[in-house]
């Protein structure tokens, strides 16, 4: 084993201590939704970054579903993007997230994604998570945060899982170590790594649970 192994293993176990004594194996279990809506994922996923999730990306998300229920596919979004109504499906005038939501569509397509059973596939191959990060904006963190919603286990190392990191004296900020170290964290708590980051969202974001009662 080497020496940064162990380091991530020495973290995960301050991480999952600190995170018992906070009660995290006694609070009652909120089950994390997964979305079955390709296009409420992606404009989850995309417009989430440096946004208030409660105030400005959920009730984006619940306006798709309702609106817009048969966008569930990428055949769907890019008829949506060649009409040119990108920006109305995602409520969004600035042009960087509704052109990231377009390049993502793209790139999607051109690797035969079609629906949320398709994304679920590629996000299990390191050939794929690698290759959609070549999409301008799309980085480490969005694709464990689409991850995470589609159903697969994962932590996606936001602000909140830095500052629970800086709270436990962990003074390694690299992405993929904290990452692992979280991941690993959740193992040693026998919790679902994708309900551990969940969490640590309740935890910073408490008392709103708003994403979580996300109905998808």
């Amino acid at each position: 084993m080497t020496s940064s192994a162990i380091e991530v293993l020495l973290v995960a176990r301050r991480i999952a201590n600190r995170a018992k004594d906070e009660g995290v194996l006694v609070e009652e279990k909120h089950p994390r939704a997964t979305c079955e809506h390709l296009g409420a994922v992606l404009a989850d996923s995309v417009l989430q970054a440096g946004l208030n999730y409660t105030t400005v990306v959920r009730p984006r998300v619940i306006a798709i579903l309702k609106i817009h229920p048969n966008r569930h596919t990428i055949s769907s979004l890019v008829s949506l993007i060649q009409n040119g109504g990108t920006g109305a499906f995602l409520n969004w005038r600035h042009h960087e997230k509704v052109r990231r939501f377009e390049e993502l569509v793209s790139f999607l397509q051109r690797w035969g994604v079609e629906d949320v059973q398709d994304l679920y596939a590629c996000l299990a191959s390191d050939e794929f998570c690698n290759a959609v990060q070549s999409v301008s904006g799309i980085g480490p963190k969005t694709v464990d945060y689409m991850a995470c919603l589609v159903g697969i286990d994962s932590v996606a190392v936001d602000r909140h899982v830095r500052t629970f990191a800086k709270v436990v004296g962990v003074d390694n900020d690299d992405y993929h170590f904290l990452r692992a170290s979280f991941c690993y964290a959740a193992d040693l708590l026998s919790l679902r790594r994708r309900e551990f980051d969940a969490w640590l969202w309740r935890r910073a974001s408490a008392p709103v649970q708003a994403q979580l009662a996300l109905a998808v």
